[in-house]
C-alpha cells in the first residue's frame, strides 16, 4: 500500500529556553491508503500534536510532511487552508454541529462556506454510508449522540478527502454506539481507499486498527502492524 501521508523526522517545540517542550522529537511514520491507524499514548505523549502536524493544522519546528506529493512546508497559509479543505476531513471529540441547522445543512456546511455545490451522487453515497437518510431534516437536538457523530463523519467526508483524521471520536459514546462508529470508520478507510488516523485512549479501537502506533514523550515507541487474525484475537 502506498502512503497518503508520510512524515519524516518531525519535531515540534513549544516555548524557548528552559521552558521549551518538545511535543514531537524526530518522528518518522507513514499512513497508507486503505488503512486504519490508531495513535495511542498517555496525555502529553505527542499523539494529538502528531495528528495536527500531519493534517496541516500545526507548523513543524523541523522535518517534513507530504500529503501525496505535496510538501506542507512549501505552502503558505492560504494554500494550506485549501489543501485541508480539499484533501483532509476532520472528526473531533466535540461534534461541533450548528444547532440551528438540520443534519443535511450541517453535512454540506463546509461546501457552502467554500461556495461550492455538492457532488450529488457522492453526497447521496455519504448519507447512505453513514445511515442518515431518514434523519436529514432533524436538528442536532433531535438526534442521538451516535447520530450526531454520524453527521460529523458525513460532514468530514462530503468533500471527498484522501485523509480522515479523528481525535477521540468515540469518547462521548456508549460502547455499542462507539463500536458501530468504529466499524463505519474502518469501512470508510478500506472501501474508500483513504487513510484514516484516530488519536485515542480507547483500547476498544485495537480490534479495528491495521496499525497501532504507541507514543511516549514525543516519540513513537512502537509501531505494530496487525493482521485480520490478530484483530480477531483481540476482539
Amino acid at each position: 500500500m502506498t502512503d497518503i501521508v508520510s512524515a519524516t523526522d518531525l519535531s515540534r517545540r513549544y516555548g524557548e529556553g528552559e521552558a521549551a517542550v518538545d511535543a514531537l522529537d524526530g518522528v518518522t511514520v507513514g499512513f497508507p491508503r486503505g488503512a486504519f491507524t490508531a495513535i495511542m499514548g498517555a496525555s502529553g505523549s505527542g499523539k494529538s500534536t502528531l495528528m495536527h502536524c500531519v493534517a496541516g493544522l500545526d507548523t513543524l519546528t523541523s522535518g517534513r510532511v507530504l500529503i501525496g506529493d505535496v510538501d506542507l512546508s512549501t505552502l503558505n497559509e492560504r494554500q494550506l487552508t485549501q489543501l485541508r479543505r480539499d484533501k483532509v476531513g476532520f472528526i473531533f471529540q466535540a461534534y461541533n454541529l450548528v444547532p440551528t441547522l438540520n443534519a443535511l445543512e450541517n453535512i454540506t456546511l463546509p461546501l457552502d462556506l467554500a461556495g461550492r455545490k455538492p457532488d450529488q451522487a457522492w453526497l447521496d453515497n455519504v448519507i447512505d454510508t453513514v445511515g442518515l437518510r431518514s434523519r436529514l431534516k432533524h436538528r442536532p437536538s433531535e438526534l442521538s449522540g451516535g447520530q450526531q457523530q454520524r453527521v460529523a463523519i458525513a460532514r468530514a467526508l462530503v468533500h471527498h478527502p484522501h485523509l480522515l483524521v479523528c481525535d477521540e471520536p468515540t469518547s462521548a459514546l456508549d460502547a455499542k454506539t462507539g463500536h458501530t462508529i468504529l466499524e463505519l470508520l474502518r469501512s470508510i478507510a478500506i472501501e474508500g481507499d483513504r487513510a484514516v488516523i484516530i488519536v485515542t485512549h480507547d483500547s476498544r479501537i485495537f480490534e479495528f486498527a491495521d496499525t497501532l502506533a504507541r507514543m511516549d514523550d514525543g516519540h513513537i515507541v512502537s509501531l505494530e502492524k496487525q493482521t485480520a487474525a490478530g484483530r480477531a484475537r483481540i476482539a
